[in-house]
Order: structure tokens, then C-alpha cells, then sequence
């Protein structure tokens, strides 16, 4: 009997182990990639606020960004061979047809975010974001990825009701900063939409390193006509300038290793995962906007952002019940195609 039991006692052992190791390795992935986002957000507001470094080049910045991410993106897919982009079906009229609009969606979404951080607090600007889904299901009704709904609807307008109370709350609300946080809204759900009409849709799958690889450069040059006449004039005057390599060197990094993490988190976790890891980053960012950088959240600004975080939450909940079902019904298909299948061999052999 003493050793009948040692078998069990061995795989619940090693059952356990397995399952604390893969625990572990969640919270871990979900752990690094809220830090690294948390980490680019404070870093780029405390580059761009007048009241830190003071460097309120918004252009510039992202125009940084997206070299170093180009740089690091060919060296690892070309010099490394980290990832292949060999196989992808990438002609050059894909490339203008896809990736360019894509590429300029994704510039114009950076430069209109990074600027938000010079007239609005950390907090608040992500209160804002709150109208991701929003912006996401309008956009993707308008283009006639998504079926209207009326209760679905009626939950985006939860959402905005809460957003605006949330700002209605706002002690330092500046208009200019919130028409750029809302514009870079419309324009990253816009590109969110493009990437399933363009790419997803003919069957091309691009993983963060690839992304950048193929994006970068594209928005590098788009960033570069409007920077050479709104920055660089202003750069030029400012003789007191240097470039401070460590400063941009590790800000640039922590942006190119947010991609890596989001690739990471989604593809050993799930999108959902990333939704839940995002409402714990926001929470956090804003607790530490009112604690360290001295932010005033007022309880009207909390009040608002739980609603919108409830419709949020309902969204999500309401996606993931959508999909769960859409798998259920896959799989009751391929279920009876296979036993239709099995039943006509069975005539023909009878």
C-alpha cells in the first residue's frame, strides 16, 4: 500500500511545482511590463514638464524614440537574425498600401500623446485614455468592423459620461492638453482599426520586433518634415542645450523594451491579462501622480474615472464572453463535421 502511494504523492508534488512555476512566471510577465510602462510614462513627462527637465520638445523626443527602436529592431532582425521577416509576405506594394498609413497613423498618435504631457498631469491623462474603447468601437462601426449594438452603445456612453466627469473634476484642466490627449485617442484607435483592415485581414501577423522593424523608420521620416519646422529652428536658439546620452540613452530603451514586454505578456498570457495588468498600471500611475510629482487628484476625478473604469471593465467582460462563445461554436462545428465525416466512412465501407 506504502508504495502505491508514492507515485501520487510524487505527481501532486510535481503538479504543484508546475503550477507555482507558472504562477510565478505570470505575475512576473505581468510585473515587467507594468513596470516598463509605468516607467516610459513618468520618464517622458518628467523629460517634457516645464517644472523637471524642461525639455518641452515633444517632436524631438519621439523623433529620438523612433531611431533608437529602428536601430536596435534591424541590428536584431538583420545582424542577430533574431527574428525572421523573410517569410512574412511583405512586397513593396504592401509596404506602401499598409504599413505607411499604418506608420504615419502611429507618428502623428506619439506626438499628440508626448505633447499632452507638457500642459496635463499624469493622472489625468490617463483618466483620458479610459476613452480607448470608445474611440475603438466608433471607429470600428464607422469602417464597418464592428455591428452597432445598442446596449454596447449605451456602455460607451458610460464610459464618456464618466471621463467627463472625471475632468469636470480636474484642478489643472488645460484645454490644448486635453484636445492632444483626445486627438492622440481618435488617431491610435484609427490605427488599431487600420492594422485588422490592412494587415490582420491578409493574414500578416506582426510581432513588436517585427513591428518596429517595418514601422519605425516610416514614422522617423514622417515625424522628420513637421520636426525640421516647428523644432529644430527653436532647438538651434537654444544655445544651452546639450544632449544628454544618458538621460535619452536609457529613456529610449525603456520605450524600445515596452514593445518586447507587450509582445511577451500577450503571447505567454492573454490580451485580457493585459487588460487587467493596464487598469492595476493606471490605478498605479495615478497614485503616484498625486504622492510624488505632487498632482491634485480631487474626489470628483476619482469618481468619474471609476465609472468609466466600471464600463471598462463591463466592455472587457463582454469581449471576452464574445469570443468564448464564438470558440464554443468552432469547436460544437468542427465537432460535427467530424463525426459527419466518421458516419460517411462508415457507409462506404458498409
Amino acid at each position: 500500500m506504502a508504495n502505491s502511494g508514492e507515485p501520487s504523492t510524487t505527481s501532486s508534488s510535481t503538479f504543484s511545482h508546475g503550477v507555482l512555476k507558472k504562477v510565478i512566471l505570470l505575475y512576473a510577465y505581468v510585473a515587467f511590463w507594468i513596470f516598463l510602462s509605468f516607467t516610459v510614462i513618468v520618464y517622458n513627462k518628467y523629460i517634457l514638464d516645464h517644472k523637471m527637465y524642461n525639455w518641452p520638445f515633444p517632436i524631438s523626443l519621439t523623433l529620438i524614440h523612433m531611431a533608437f527602436c529602428s536601430i536596435l529592431a534591424c541590428l536584431l532582425v538583420r545582424a542577430l537574425k533574431c527574428v525572421g521577416v523573410d517569410s512574412l509576405p511583405m512586397t513593396r506594394r504592401l509596404y506602401m498600401e499598409s504599413v505607411v498609413p499604418i506608420g504615419a497613423l502611429c507618428s502623428l498618435s506619439l506626438w499628440l500623446s508626448n505633447s499632452a504631457y507638457i500642459y496635463l498631469s499624469v493622472s489625468f491623462i490617463q483618466m483620458l485614455k479610459a476613452l480607448m474603447p470608445v474611440a475603438v468601437y466608433s471607429i470600428g462601426v464607422l469602417f464597418k468592423k464592428e455591428n452597432f449594438k445598442t446596449n454596447v452603445m449605451v456602455n460607451m456612453l458610460s464610459i464618456s459620461f464618466g471621463v467627463a466627469i472625471a475632468a469636470y473634476g480636474e484642478a489643472k484642466f488645460d484645454i490644448s492638453g486635453v484636445f492632444l490627449q483626445l486627438g492622440a485617442v481618435s488617431v491610435e484607435a484609427t490605427r488599431l482599426v487600420l492594422i485588422q483592415i490592412l494587415l490582420t485581414s491578409k493574414g500578416i501577423s506582426l510581432n513588436p520586433i517585427t513591428s518596429l522593424y517595418y514601422v519605425a523608420p516610416c514614422c522617423f521620416i514622417f515625424l522628420l518634415i513637421p520636426w525640421m519646422f516647428m523644432e529644430l529652428p527653436l532647438l538651434r536658439e537654444t544655445s544651452t542645450f546639450h544632449f544628454d546620452f544618458l538621460i535619452f540613452g536609457t529613456n529610449s530603451f525603456c520605450a524600445f523594451a515596452l514593445n518586447l514586454a507587450v509582445f511577451l505578456l500577450v503571447d505567454k498570457t492573454s490580451a485580457l491579462t493585459m487588460n487587467v495588468a493596464g487598469v492595476v498600471k493606471d490605478w498605479l500611475l495615478i497614485a503616484f501622480s498625486w504622492s510624488v510629482i505632487k498632482d491634485k487628484v480631487t474626489l470628483v476625478n476619482l469618481f468619474g474615472y471609476g465609472l468609466a473604469f466600471l464600463g471598462v471593465a463591463y466592455y472587457n467582460h463582454s469581449k471576452l464572453a464574445a469570443l468564448k462563445e464564438a470558440e464554443a461554436q468552432r469547436r460544437a462545428r468542427a465537432a460535427d463535421e467530424e463525426a459527419a465525416g466518421f458516419l460517411n466512412q462508415q457507409n462506404e465501407e458498409n
